[in-house]
């Protein structure tokens, strides 16, 4: 149940995202302050937003969008960081128990209920949360969906160019270098895929997905204006780097967490235990 939840909010955040490639919004281009007297709460409370940091990053760099989406990117990447290391401590801790979710699997394998009480005991007892690593992900979709409306709707992102691309074009639409943008965006995916597959063992639907995202992303990024995946492949470096300095070279054979220590009286007692 647990796995087929995590499953259905990967496929909603791309199902979303294939949405918006083939619905891009029909209003004209406004500018920020414009966007503020807006009748719709989206994009007065939250694009606008937005569209404001993008505007004033610009601004410091000289008018260049480009380099104020990689101000944003960085500030967002670090502001969602601490989730990214409990995240992975999660899924370190999800590794190191596999062993007992085996046994539990084949001990309770014509009790469904009692196998799906029995590891949510063992995920209890370990303090594991078997969801965590959808998160970042959820956090990030508003922010994406945000900076999507802000490049449509900003009239000053959607006419910029930068480094030879116009921001407000989608590579089906713009020269046959376009494509570039969107080449770079889903081999650094690629990239940060088998990063994370060498942490953790892919098998079955995990290790065909993380093929096909890729390619996904290829395709999307094909239908989006080019600051969309100017901001995945920024996004993919920090990403990419993050993973370098966090996980390091895999360790194997790493032993199961313990449970976590039940407060009582008997505590530093047992710390002593194991200490002798």
């Amino acid at each position: 149940m647990l796995r087929n939840r995590k499953w259905w909010i990967v496929l909603g955040a791309i199902a979303l995202m294939t949405l918006l490639a083939g619905c891009a919004p029909t209003t004209a281009a406004i500018t920020t302050g414009q966007m503020a007297d807006s009748g719709s709460w989206w994009t007065r409370n939250v694009v606008y937003w937005f569209s404001l940091m993008l505007d004033t990053f610009a601004d410091w760099f000289g008018g260049e969008y480009g380099l104020s989406i990689l101000l944003l990117t960085i500030i967002v990447r670090t502001i969602i960081l601490p989730l990214m290391i409990k995240q992975y401590k999660n899924t370190k801790a999800m590794q190191a128990l596999q062993p007992e979710m085996q046994k539990l699997r084949e001990k309770y394998k014509e009790d469904p209920r009692k196998q799906q009480e029995e590891m949510m005991k063992l995920y209890q007892t370990h303090q594991v949360n078997p969801l965590a690593g959808c998160l970042p992900l959820i956090v990030q979709m508003p922010i994406f969906i945000a900076l999507y409306n802000s490049i449509y709707q900003n009239v000053e992102i959607r006419d910029h160019s930068f480094i030879g691309f116009q921001l407000g074009t989608s590579p089906s639409q713009g020269e046959w270098y376009y494509y570039i943008i969107p080449t770079i965006a889903a081999i650094t995916t690629l990239v940060q895929s088998m990063m994370m597959s060498k942490q953790q063992t892919m098998a079955g639907p995990m290790k065909g997905l993380m093929y096909i995202f890729p390619v996904l992303i290829f395709v999307m990024a094909i239908n989006f204006p080019v600051a969309l995946p100017l901001y995945w492949i920024y996004s993919n470096i920090y990403t990419i780097v993050q993973n370098y300095f966090m996980y390091g070279k895999p360790k194997k054979n790493e032993p199961a967490p313990e449970p976590a220590p039940k407060k009582g009286k008997g505590k530093g007692k047992g710390k002593e235990a194991r200490a002798k």
